[in-house]
């Protein structure tokens, strides 16, 4: 190899929405990083339902945005705290930004190593195999797309 070629370490961006599966999702890529000396992106997004936006008339008074804002915070934080141990904390920046997941995520993606998403969040098919974000990210992503369905589970004994 090259010594004018340098590798930085390893960045995998994982979509965080507080479900199971995004949860799992942290979980998987903070112990991928521990093994290959790269960082995770925690990212959630947020944005103001378009029910809450207008009305068709007139547009509704909203209240502040940062109540959006906060509570995304507030569900990224308590993810990353409750999933992951405090000796891997440093491994992991969390991000709040506003937008459509699927867009936010994407961008966050450009030139990452890996994309790291649950198979579905808590949209109203929740029981789809895999959901309208995850679907666009497979088909749109620029770089390889892990979905993770969770944690398995325990066969009886």
């Amino acid at each position: 190899m090259s010594a004018g070629i340098t590798k930085s370490a390893p960045r995998i961006v994982v979509g965080i929405d507080g479900s199971p599966s995004s949860r799992a999702a942290l979980r998987w890529a903070v112990r991928q990083v521990t093994f290959t000396g790269g960082t995770v992106d925690a990212i959630i997004t947020w944005q103001i339902p378009a029910l809450l936006q207008s009305n068709g008339w007139a547009p509704l008074y909203v209240a502040e945005s940062g109540d959006f804002e906060e509570a995304a915070k507030k569900t990224v934080e308590a993810v990353i705290n409750e999933e992951v141990q405090q000796a891997d904390i440093h491994l992991v920046r969390s991000r709040v930004v506003r937008g459509h997941p699927a867009q936010v995520l994407l961008d966050a993606a450009a030139g990452a190593d890996l994309l790291v998403i649950g198979s579905r969040g808590h949209g109203a098919f929740a029981e789809a195999l895999l959901g309208s974000v995850g679907q666009y990210c497979v088909h749109h992503a620029h770089c390889p797309v892990l979905i993770m369905r969770g944690e398995p589970e325990e066969a009886p004994a």
